[in-house]
C-alpha cells in the first residue's frame, strides 16, 4: 500500500521523512455512496453522504511519517526524567525503522501512574517528536462506548468514531492516539474496548471498519498510548497487547530539574522573558517542586505575573500559588 517517498514535509526536531499511504479505498467509499443514494432517502441518510463525499474530496494519501535517524532524545529525558524507561522504548524501535523502507512501528504502550505525573503530556512530547499529531480520546466521558469505532449511522446524532476522524479529517497515516484514563473504560453503559482487541494488532487493525461510516480503514500505523491509575480493571488481552510502564512522581530533584526547565522555556517563548532573572532562585524551585508536573506552569504563569505587577525581575515564593487548584500536592520518592 506504500507508494515512493514523498517531498519532506516541515518536521520538528529534525524529522523530516515521509512516505505517503493509502488509508481507505476510494472504490469501496464510492460503491458506497452509490448504495446509498439509490436508496433515495437522502434526508435520512445526509450526514453519512456528506461524510463519504468529504472522504472521496480529501482523497485516501496520508503521510506517513518516520524519523530519518535516532533523533537526539536528550531534551526528553531531562524535561522528562520520569519517563525514562518509556523513552528507551521509543528509542529502540525508531532504531529499527533505520536504513530500511519499513515504516516507523510502536508497540502500544501503556502508562501506569497517579494523576498529574506527566502522562498526557509526554504524549504529546512523543507526537512533536515523530511530527505527528495527537488525539486524545477520554475514556472517562459517558459516550465512551462510541468514541473510538463511532455510532450507527441508524442512531440520532450519529458519527464516525475518533480513529476514522484522525485519519480521514488528519493529514497522517500514523497520528498518536491516547486512550486516556483507561481503565475508567469499564463504567462505559457500552464496551469502549470492543475495536481495541483489533486496533491494537496491526494485521486486523488494516481493515478497521467504523461503525458509522461501514468502510475499511487503515489503521496499523497508529501510534497507541494508553494512560491508566490502575491496571486491575483493564482486561487481559489488552494488557497483553501493550508495553506496561508504571510511571512514578518525579523524585524531588527530579522535580527541580523539571520546574527549572519550564522557568527557561517560558522565559524564551515570551518577550518579556528578557525581563526577568536567567536562573529561578533556590527556594523557587523548591516550591515548585511541591506541584504536579501539570501545574508548575500555571504556577510559574502566576509568579512571572505577579513579579511584574510588583516590577520586579525575579519572582519570590510568594509570587507562586500555594497549592495549585486548592488540592493537595502529589508525592515524590525518596
Amino acid at each position: 500500500m506504500e507508494a515512493s517517498p514523498v517531498p519532506a514535509i516541515p518536521a520538528t526536531r529534525g524529522l523530516p521523512i515521509a512516505r505517503v499511504r493509502d488509508v481507505f479505498s476510494p472504490e469501496e467509499v464510492e460503491q458506497r455512496l452509490r448504495r446509498l443514494k439509490a436508496q433515495g432517502n437522502d434526508r435520512e441518510q445526509a450526514t453519512l453522504c456528506q461524510t463519504y463525499e468529504r472522504m472521496l474530496e480529501r482523497g485516501p494519501q496520508r503521510f506517513a511519517v518516520k524519523p530519518s535517524g535516532v533523533p537526539d532524545l536528550e531534551p526528553l529525558y531531562e524535561q522528562l526524567p520520569n519517563f525514562r524507561a518509556v523513552l528507551d522504548d521509543v528509542r529502540r524501535h525508531v532504531a529499527l525503522a533505520q536504513e530500511s523502507s519499513d515504516s516507523l512501528e510502536i508497540t502500544p504502550l501503556l502508562l501506569l501512574g497517579p494523576p498529574g505525573v506527566g502522562k498526557t503530556h509526554f504524549a504529546q512530547q512523543l507526537a512533536d517528536l515523530l511530527a505527528t499529531t495527537m488525539t486524545l480520546v477520554p475514556m472517562s466521558s459517558m459516550t465512551a462506548g462510541w468514541l473510538l469505532s463511532g455510532s450507527s449511522s441508524q442512531w440520532k446524532g450519529a458519527k464516525p468514531g475518533k480513529v476514522f476522524e484522525a485519519l480521514v479529517e488528519g493529514n497522517y497515516a500514523n497520528p498518536v492516539l491516547v486512550v486516556d484514563e483507561i481503565d475508567k473504560a469499564s463504567d462505559a453503559q457500552y464496551d469502549p474496548l470492543g475495536a481495541l482487541y483489533g486496533l491494537l494488532e496491526p494485521q486486523t487493525a488494516q481493515r478497521f471498519v467504523d461503525e458509522f461510516a461501514e468502510v475499511p480503514i487503515d489503521a496499523s500505523q497508529v501510534i497507541w498510548i494508553t494512560t491508566a491509575n490502575d491496571e486491575r480493571t483493564i482486561p487481559d488481552p489488552i494488557l497483553n497487547r501493550m508495553n506496561v510502564f508504571e510511571i512514578a512522581p518525579p523524585t524531588r530533584d527530579e522535580a527541580r530539574g523539571i520546574a527549572r526547565q519550564l522557568y527557561q522555556r517560558l522565559r524564551a517563548a515570551h518577550d518579556w522573558g528578557r525581563l526577568f532573572d536567567e536562573e529561578p532562585g533556590d527556594d523557587v524551585l523548591d516550591q515548585l517542586a511541591g506541584m504536579a508536573p501539570r501545574e508548575m506552569r500555571r504556577g510559574l504563569m502566576t509568579g512571572f505575573g505577579n513579579a511584574r505587577l510588583d516590577r520586579r525581575d525575579r519572582i519570590e515564593t510568594r509570587d507562586l500559588p500555594a497549592a495549585a487548584g486548592g488540592r493537595a500536592r502529589i508525592g515524590f520518592l525518596q
